[in-house]
């Protein structure tokens, strides 16, 4: 049977004989490409996954955001993507599981990842609704990933992580209804990224990014694209706005917090790490209005009518620009 040359790469790094199929998972935002499940025969994984990014010649934003800088950004968020993979994965262990990378390359301007497949390796399920359990998993994941990475060099990530960092949106601040939220962004922006804790922020933390295990309550995580430096704080009021109604984040908020402190408090102690956890967890506690507000600022400019902005981000943005002013 004749494989093309990108088969070829995909059967020589799994160690398999042959492609049994190859199923097609999702297509990447705006028409970038694709994630596809490879089925293998006689290799040592049943199956892998394949993301193929190739950069659309009439790029088709779902929302119509079809700009120069938006194409940059996407692009870049692939070469961080494989940064992340090629240099910082292996460092992620079972507390804060990651897919392990198999190989990545170029043709011209086309990309390929191979990833493992975590459906293959025990995290087979996607959820939309979580129990209390499975959010306080997903904070542990977070915490755990947060430590490992404390003040950690992103050389070759974004320099300022999240797809809603300021610097990259400029459009859709000045889409922004005229107030104070778009008046202090710059300066929400430059608190956060003055922390004196700083670790690597997933970037796109949200329940959608997480693959769940069918057993145990273990959770690991994909999508690296908008991995880099930051305050925690950001993925984790990303990832509680994006799984909990305005209700639920007034009445958990403090419960949800003190569990996420408790697991960073673990992790950073099992990493033999010395460093004052009283002044990193009072640091960041008060950034986290300033976390809700800076992804708030985003979604005026991008959705105004988003379901997330809600009583209680209007209630964080009134906090974070007291803190600012």
């Amino acid at each position: 049977m004749i494989v093309s040359e990108h088969e070829a790469k995909v059967l020589l790094k799994s160690g398999a004989t042959s492609i049994d199929k190859v199923n097609k998972i999702q297509d990447l935002w705006s028409g970038y490409g694709s994630i596809s499940r490879v089925f293998l025969e006689d290799g040592a994984m049943r199956s892998v996954i394949l993301k193929h990014i190739v950069p659309p010649t009439d790029a088709n934003h779902p929302r119509g955001w079809n700009t120069d800088k938006s194409n940059q950004r996407k692009l870049r968020s692939y070469e961080v993507e494989s940064s992340w993979y090629e240099n910082f994965s292996e460092r992620c262990d079972d507390t804060c599981r990651v897919p392990k990378l198999l190989s990545s390359w170029q043709d011209g301007n086309e990309k390929f990842i191979l990833l493992e497949d975590l459906n293959a390796s025990g995290y087979p399920l996607r959820k939309s609704n979580l129990s209390l359990s499975e959010i306080t998993t997903c904070l542990n994941w977070l915490a755990n990933f947060h430590a490992t990475f404390l003040n950690g060099d992103p050389h070759g990530l974004w320099e300022n992580g999240t797809y809603w960092h300021l610097a990259t949106r400029p459009d859709e601040w000045e889409k922004m209804a005229e107030g104070e939220l778009k008046d202090n962004a710059a300066k929400l922006d430059e608190v956060l990224s003055a922390c004196s804790f700083q670790t690597f922020v997933h970037g796109d933390a949200k329940v959608a990014n997480f693959c769940f295990s069918e057993v145990e309550n273990k959770v690991a995580a994909v999508d690296f694209q908008y991995v880099g430096r930051g305050c925690g704080m950001k993925d984790v009021a990303y990832f509680l706005g994006s799984v909990l109604g305005e209700e639920e984040l007034a009445f958990l908020e403090e419960e949800l917090l003190q569990s996420y402190f408790k697991s960073l408090r673990e992790a950073v102690k099992n990493r033999g790490m010395q460093i004052d956890f009283h002044a990193l967890e009072s640091e960041w506690r008060r950034m986290y209005p300033l976390a809700w507000a800076d992804f708030t600022r985003f979604l005026l400019g991008w959705m105004p009518s988003h379901q997330k902005l809600n009583r209680y981000s209007d209630k964080m943005v009134s906090m974070a620009l007291r803190l600012v002013s």
